[in-house]
């Protein structure tokens, strides 16, 4: 049986999708709390990395090593930065991007990581797989769209820095983890995708519509990894 190995940062996102898994199992390395069980009779590992692209990176790879995972999937909120977002939209990462890493003094663009690139893709077939989701979508409440997710060790508040990782990566979304677990997959040679859900836009004042819409963000992921799963 596949195994799938699914990370989130916060406890907000861990307990939705504990909801849907049975059979649950608890499982600790290196302190961390790992959940195997089933969702849509798959064989799941579900692990909070915490935020912050260092623990993401650091928990994606113990996952990887220790359950011998087919795929990666990285869910939770993030911030819009596509002005056509609204909460509880939906952004896939086609690619993924860490907008505060920089080495242009050494003649690279902003964003390139050595051995990596400045652009690392999810899984072709699991874009996919949602595209399929996407086609037979009812619900019209909120959008789910392909787009370019942007990473970075800040909680992006500023309306400034929002403009310059725009102009710069033409970034839809903003979060602290998802180009760092990338870039462990890539590496490791483990198809992956990332899954965000709008919480909260740059405008200063954000830290508190986070806080007010990181659940429905959150709610919104879990129920489509539970319709990607079916699909693998």
């Amino acid at each position: 049986m596949k195994q799938i190995g699914i990370l989130v940062a916060m406890e907000e996102e861990l307990e939705e999708v504990k909801k849907e898994m049975k059979e649950i199992k608890k499982k600790t390395i290196y302190e961390l709390e790992f959940f195997v069980g089933k969702i849509q009779e798959k064989m799941c590992i579900l692990v909070k990395c915490g935020i912050g692209k260092v623990n993401a990176a650091r928990v994606t790879q113990i996952l990887i090593s220790s359950f011998s995972v087919n795929f990666v999937i990285n869910i939770g909120a993030a911030g819009a930065l596509n002005d056509n977002l609204k909460i509880g939209d939906i952004v896939i990462g086609k690619y993924l991007v860490q907008h505060d890493f920089d080495i242009t003094a050494f003649g690279h663009n902003k964003g390139y990581i050595s051995n990596v690139g400045d652009k690392i893709y999810s899984d072709s077939n699991l874009l996919e797989y949602v595209q399929k989701i996407i086609n037979n979508k009812k619900d019209k409440s909120f959008e789910i769209k392909f787009g370019i997710i942007a990473s970075g060790d800040i909680f992006c508040t500023d309306v400034s820095m929002k403009q310059k990782i725009v102009k710069k990566f033409e970034a839809d979304c903003v979060e602290m983890e998802g180009a760092s677990i990338a870039q462990v997959c890539y590496l490791d040679n483990i198809p992956f995708i990332v899954i965000r859900s709008i919480s909260d836009t740059p405008n200063g004042n954000n830290a508190i519509t986070f806080d007010e819409f990181v659940s429905l963000a959150s709610r919104r992921c879990s129920d489509l990894l539970k319709e990607l799963l079916k699909e693998l």
